[in-house]
């Protein structure tokens, strides 16, 4: 094979990779909403079952059949018991997306299990490394006790980066949102249809969003106090925009305030926090750009126009 046909050849791999990265994302979109309305369907099913069984045991004696409610019980005493780092861990995992009733259970004891692993590995490096170069025992304690630490923090890290990208798709989408939930309510659609329409609207321009109104909907049509079901969406929103409407109803809903004046007033301030927020942004980006402009800019730079008159001084 000639140089030209490898070349050829090399160019249509290069083509039909960049093709698949450029079509891949495209294909995902129709998976997740299936995944994402596999949720809802989920959380409403588990709803409707609860229900149904706490309305059986009114007529079903207790030891004959244990109910949901005695589940849930049994669920909020082990809870108790795990103190307040598991409930922690638990509203981090909600938040992060990772609705597993045991992630936070994993979650903890990844937190113990990973730092005795980076321990391990890193004396298994500095016993390799010290049969070819002596290694004091100064620095030995330090490398294990930061190969420790970072494994303590691992997962912790991991989690609230997942946690920070899923807060910001819903704070940039949020607003829109809101004023889509606006117009519902205005013209006379209960706030549950509302948010119920919405998450089917914005299900193709953002999935998370789509899943937690989804989830809020479902919770709101199938529970008795809906107060409980919006602290419920606060609570796996973790804070930001979702977290302020969620705060904003039930304000409303406690007050006796109108709650479309409360959407129009929290869409304007949700707006303006997205125009501050891009402005910080935008403000930021110059002190930023400063050092790749000098690292890589300049010397090109340079390049082109010294590159000239130098070869004519040396020519």
């Amino acid at each position: 094979m000639d140089n030209e046909t490898i070349i050829t050849i090399l160019a249509a791999l290069g083509a039909a990779l960049s093709f698949a990265a450029f079509a891949f994302p495209f294909l995902q979109k129709n998976d997740k909403k299936e995944k994402s309305l596999a949720i809802i369907e989920k959380r409403r099913k588990d709803l409707f079952q609860a229900n149904r069984d706490g309305r059986m045991n009114k007529v079903i004696k207790e030891e004959d059949q244990i109910s949901a409610r005695d589940n849930m019980a049994t669920f909020y005493k082990f809870q108790k018991m795990a103190g307040k780092m598991g409930e922690k861990a638990r509203d981090k995992m909600l938040q992060a997306g990772i609705r597993n009733p045991k992630a936070h259970i994993r979650f903890m004891l990844s937190r113990v299990l990973t730092p005795i692993v980076f321990c391990l590995v890193a004396m298994l490096f500095l016993s390799i490394a010290s049969e070819k170069k002596e290694i004091s025992g100064m620095f030995s304690a330090f490398v294990i006790l930061g190969a420790s630490v970072f494994g303590f923090m691992l997962p912790n890290i991991l989690i609230k980066n997942r946690i920070i990208k899923r807060q910001q798709e819903l704070n940039l989408s949020f607003p829109d949102s809101l004023d889509m939930m606006l117009i519902c309510v205005q013209g006379g659609i209960g706030l549950e249809q509302t948010i119920e329409r919405v998450a089917s609207e914005v299900a193709d321009h953002s999935e998370i969003l789509a899943e937690e109104l989804g989830i809020l909907s479902a919770e709101m049509a199938m529970l008795n106090d809906r107060r409980q079901a919006l602290q419920d969406f606060a609570r796996r929103v973790g804070s930001g925009a979702g977290k302020t409407f969620a705060t904003a109803l039930i304000q409303a809903e406690q007050y006796g305030t109108s709650v479309s004046q409360a959407m129009r007033v929290m869409a304007d301030e949700l707006r303006d926090m997205r125009m501050a927020e891009a402005e910080r942004k935008a403000a930021s980006l110059p002190p930023k750009l400063t050092v790749p402009m000098i690292a890589f800019f300049l010397p090109a730079l340079f390049v082109i126009i010294l590159g000239p008159a130098g070869l004519k001084a040396f020519g």
